[in-house]
């Protein structure tokens, strides 16, 4: 029995969606700073639940907890963010009145998206990660937690929700399941990295078979799985208006159980989380062991994202309180010392070695000889990114796009940061988009340096796939970061590109190449990720109100006093 099931006949083409928005914030987005700007708003203002500071948060147990409903209903009133949620969620915002021509592209995204649905027992739970049938499956048969989240917002822009709802509930129901690798338990609150469905026709029955790091290359679990899943539902809550998944009992103790893994106290000395290499889209050997960008903005995101969805009753409110506490230390590690501009790159060149005091300088005691050539002439005068790994006499200078993005989209980044990152990927186009977007990670590691730390990978050589390859994935990041900077100019400028050749190449998984000229020499073809990352970005594009799904307010009592001066003063 196949493992797929294709509509297209009724689902072949994009779906009508209700035009009217739903968040009376939607007037916080300054529409101004996009090229054709819609009419203006005229509604009473009201606060969100992330424009309220953590401090009004209340945390304190009153003797009389609120209803679950209550709850939830009071969460729906302080809606968690600037942006409208999409439809059916109570109020009347006007969309969007950008008007687009349909990319002929479009319809073929749809209707290849369609057919890598996965059935279970008659219902949808997610998208399988690729559909090349010319090469071995290997695990791109699988359904796997990182690589739906696209798939899921684009069904949830066209309206159709339930299969996002089956597959959080499908991904819960494996949370629970006993997870061993040999004789080590894992965690309780781990999430499987993917999942399949396996049929038995000779009995009739299908059963769901999940990978939580035991397959995987490497064994190593997904640390990213988990804050994926919570971002995931809080963007359905915010584009249904539909609390009840959320407030289920079931979820918020999913939600705990990843929290406490990540809460949990230990050794460590900062509020990020130490992590192995291969934890996340960078599921190889790479180098990123430590504390790596994208895992701390994840990390944060999910934070932001579970803040408003516990319920404040005793458990909830326990860990509220945990979480703001980690949210005040992770972003001002985070903006002091993963950030780079041209001022602290010069500030590291000078820097004095072998401090020993509270008031050292250079704090983790990084050796200046150890900065790398290449970030001298990467660095503009104006911008800045966040550095992919800071840990003990180590930074990882690289720049990995998925990190940065996120740190964008979940306010981990000021707005001047936010600003500067942007200057940075206009100044440095060539590099960092080139003929196809987005390079995972600049530049490339090679010769010996490739040999020590990818341990000879021949499917990581240089500008090939984690190592300096372009992934049309990420369209869909950059253009969110993009959209909520107000400069929606460079997604549309990087979506142009990527319409000139993907379609036509097959939809692959990968570029290669320092311009991403080349289709990556083991990509597979019709890449279900890079077909719903495009989709995403043209959905965006044409009506901004999306962002709210993914995007979250800066909360200014998590600003602290920057030490060092940034490139936006130059």
């Amino acid at each position: 029995m196949s493992l797929l099931a294709v509509d297209v006949s009724q689902n072949g083409s994009i779906k009508n969606v209700d035009s009217s928005r739903s968040v009376v914030e939607m007037e916080e987005f300054d529409f101004s700073r996009l090229p054709d700007r819609p009419r203006t708003l005229n509604m009473e203002r009201q606060r969100s639940f992330d424009e309220r500071s953590l401090a009004e948060i209340p945390i304190g147990l009153s003797p009389h907890p609120p209803s679950r409903a209550d709850n939830f209903n009071r969460v729906l009133d302080h809606l968690d963010s600037i942006f409208s949620p999409g439809r059916r969620s109570g109020f009347n915002t006007p969309s969007s009145n950008f008007v687009y021509e349909p990319h002929p592209m479009t319809a073929e995204a749809w209707e290849t998206l369609r057919r890598s649905l996965v059935y279970f027992r008659g219902r949808p739970v997610g998208t399988i990660a690729a559909l090349d049938s010319s090469e071995e499956k290997l695990n791109y048969d699988q359904v796997f937690v990182r690589d739906f989240v696209p798939s899921a917002l684009a069904f949830l822009m066209n309206g159709e929700p339930e299969i996002v709802k089956n597959f959080i509930l499908k991904t819960l129901r494996l949370q629970s399941w006993e997870k061993k690798i040999d004789r080590f338990q894992l965690g309780e609150g781990v999430m499987p990295a993917s999942f399949k469905v396996l049929h038995d026709p000779a009995r009739n029955t299908e059963t769901l078979i999940a990978d939580f790091g035991e397959s995987a290359i490497g064994r190593v679990a997904p640390v990213d799985s988990g804050f994926w899943w919570i971002i995931l539902l809080r963007a359905y809550t915010k584009s249904t208006g539909d609390s009840s998944l959320a407030e289920m009992h079931e979820c918020q103790k999913g939600m705990r159980l990843i929290l406490s893994l990540c809460l949990s106290e230990g050794f460590d000395t900062f509020p990020t989380l130490l992590c192995a290499d291969g934890c996340c889209m960078i599921d190889r050997r790479m180098g990123v062991y430590g504390y790596p960008i994208e895992i701390q903005a994840l990390f944060f995101m999910a934070l932001r994202c579970a803040l408003v969805l516990l319920k404040q009753d005793t458990q909830g409110k326990e860990f509220i309180e945990r979480i703001i506490k980690r949210l005040h230390a992770l972003s001002y590690h985070m903006r002091n010392y993963f950030w780079l501009d041209l001022k602290q790159l010069n500030d590291i060149y000078r820097y004095k070695t072998e401090e020993y005091s509270h008031t050292a300088v250079n704090k983790f005691n990084v050796m200046p000889d150890s900065l790398p050539e290449w970030v001298f002439d990467f660095m503009p005068i104006h911008g800045g990114y966040f550095i992919g790994n800071v840990g003990p006499s180590k930074m990882d200078f690289r720049w990995f796009c998925l990190g940065n993005c996120i740190a964008i989209l979940s306010s981990l980044a000021t707005p001047e940061q936010a600003t500067a990152i942007m200057d940075l990927i206009e100044s440095r186009w060539e590099e960092l988009v080139g003929d196809m977007p987005l390079k995972v990670c600049y530049p490339a590691i090679e010769n010996h340096e490739w040999r020590i730390v990818t341990g000879c990978d021949p499917k990581n050589t240089r500008w090939s796939y984690h190592n300096g390859g372009s992934w049309p994935v990420l369209l869909w990041l950059l253009t969110a970061a993009c959209i909520k900077t107000g400069r929606p100019q460079i997604a549309r400028r990087a979506i142009e590109l990527a319409e000139a050749r993907l379609s036509k190449d097959g939809w692959p998984e990968y570029y290669d190449g320092k311009l991403g000229r080349y289709i990556g020499k083991q990509a597979r073809r019709y890449q279900t990720w890079s077909i719903s990352g495009y989709l995403v970005a043209k959905m965006m594009l044409e009506d901004p109100s999306h962002l709210g799904m993914v995007a979250h307010e800066e909360d200014k009592q998590l600003k602290p006093v920057l030490k060092r001066s940034s490139s936006w003063t130059f």
